[in-house]
């Protein structure tokens, strides 16, 4: 959705000189531990039915328009007393030139756009109580956004496990793409959808023809769909005897800024994924992960992926 702000410049006048303030690209802080702070307001829109709170800096995680494979956090803003719930968290685009904010699917750039700034956008339900300028407390759910993070985590260690199994039995030719750990990316060849929620990642993987091609054996593979799992569970079980670290490197601190993800799982290198969502910080939060493998049709499978946790 687009909103034409009335001009992007807030004009202060002092002493007849014009103090320019400029929207800022918002500072995350959802990959530092980081669950309420308080910021400054920098944009309000709202629409018929919902309120659309922008500030400087925020612990929220927004839902990706290009990947949605992380849903949005929950939690509340606060201004004078009064508190929000947060119904909804997205990705805005502000045009330098226009001041018009793009929310979700309609932002029309890509990101780091010369002459516009990604901002994360609070949706609440509508009402009159924010102004621009206005300090607010930013609350976010901390037990649902761990609960999330965990289940991120696991989907990233499911599929390295998925993708050592298929190298070992299941691939009749050497594939260009690799995984951190050297092995056959089968994830980044056939993953279609990927969706985290508490506790849980579900991923849905197609195996067509020009993957065929490429070397894997999917006729093989769908024929011995249970035995794979047992053995990415077992290397679940492996890995999560580990005491390792799961840490996000974050290179900057706006929301377009690439993000890794790390963690020594033991397989002679270090596992760096890029990933734009949050995690668990250690192995030892997870009792243990279990997989299972289900066949749609003959040319789609999915990867349940669900987490006991250690605590």
């Amino acid at each position: 959705m687009k909103f034409e702000y009335p001009s992007f410049y807030l004009g202060i006048f002092l002493s007849k000189v014009i103090v320019k303030m400029t929207i800022t690209a918002t500072k995350t802080r959802f990959c530092h531990q980081t669950w309420q702070l308080e910021a400054q307001i920098q944009l309000v829109q709202s629409t018929e039915e919902v309120t659309y709170v922008i500030t400087d800096v925020t612990p929220f995680h927004p839902v990706s328009h290009i990947w949605p494979d992380h849903p949005a956090d929950k939690g509340t803003l606060k201004v004078n007393g009064s508190e929000h719930d947060v119904v909804d968290c997205q990705v805005g685009a502000v045009e330098q030139e226009s001041g018009a904010l793009y929310v979700g699917s309609d932002i029309p750039v890509k990101r780091d756009a010369e002459g516009w700034v990604f901002v994360v956008v609070h949706v609440l339900s509508r009402t009159e109580s924010f102004a621009i300028n206005d300090l607010v407390t930013l609350a976010v759910d901390k037990d649902y956004q761990n609960a999330v993070s965990r289940g991120h985590t696991a989907g990233h260690l499911a599929y390295l496990a998925l993708n050592k199994v298929l190298s070992e039995d299941y691939w009749r030719k050497d594939a260009d793409r690799k995984d951190p750990h050297g092995y056959y990316d089968f994830n980044s060849y056939a993953q279609v959808t990927s969706y985290v929620t508490p506790d849980k990642c579900l991923d849905t993987y197609r195996l067509g023809k020009t993957l065929r091609k490429r070397g894997l054996n999917s006729a093989d593979m769908l024929n011995d769909l249970q035995a794979i799992a047992e053995k990415v569970n077992g290397q679940l079980v492996e890995w999560l005897q580990r005491d390792a670290m799961i840490t996000m490197e974050c290179h900057g601190d706006r929301l377009t800024d690439s993000r890794y993800w790390k963690c020594d799982l033991g397989e002679g290198q270090l596992a760096v994924i890029p990933c734009g969502g949050m995690h668990a910080s250690h192995l030892n939060e997870f009792a243990f992960i279990q997989v299972k493998l289900v066949k749609l049709d003959a040319q789609t499978i999915e990867m349940h992926t669900n987490v006991n946790t250690a605590f």
